[in-house]
């Protein structure tokens, strides 16, 4: 979060971004965290946590939607190096959600392989509806971030690290706007 702090304020370090850096983690890597994004384009981790090489673990899918392939990726760090944390990280106007919002409420499939997204988004899309509000494809972004950081929390893997106290799982949001990211939940104390 202090990388995001000197990302809002422009006061950026460029930490671990140097052929120095570049050659300590050349044999082997400790990622400080492991972070679960979108695929938009706005929204590089690694940039708006002003980190650097081998600081993060990043995986990124359309609207954060999971599979065995991706939980298997969330789980490397914390499963092979000890990864202390795991920030699951939506985002304001998400185009993923959007799509898969538009589908699900009009009844229209997307096309090709897509559609596995809808599928995978659809409980977020339930609560969305359930909870109602202004802005239903926010609603249902936010409900995407809290419903997967509790699904990894309760992950057979995962969640005694979690119990142990040894893994964080954070569900967080990113304002385009701001630059801000506001954590939604699972805070580590």
């Amino acid at each position: 979060m202090d990388g995001n702090e000197r990302w809002v304020s422009g006061r950026l370090q460029h930490p671990d971004r140097d052929p120095d850096r570049r050659q300590l983690v050349a044999q082997e890597q400790e990622p400080f965290g492991s972070v679960l994004s979108c695929i938009d384009s706005r929204v590089p981790p690694e940039l708006l946590f002003d980190t650097g090489l081998g600081d993060l673990y990043v995986m990124r899918t359309g609207g954060q939607a999971v599979g065995p392939v991706v939980t298997g990726s969330v789980e490397y760090g914390p499963m092979t190096s000890a990864t202390p944390l795991i920030v699951v990280l939506g985002h304001q106007r998400c185009g993923a959600i959007k799509a898969a919002y538009q589908s699900l409420h009009d009844s229209k499939p997307l096309p090709g392989n897509l559609q596995a997204i809808v599928k995978a988004l659809r409980p977020a899309y339930e609560q969305a509806v359930k909870e109602g509000g202004a802005d239903p494809v926010e609603t249902m972004t936010r409900a995407q971030v809290k419903l997967t950081a509790t699904e990894l929390r309760a992950n057979a893997d995962l969640a005694p690290l979690v119990r142990k106290g040894s893994l964080a799982v954070v569900g967080a949001y990113y304002s385009l706007d701001t630059g801000k990211v506001e954590v939604l939940s699972g805070k580590p104390s």
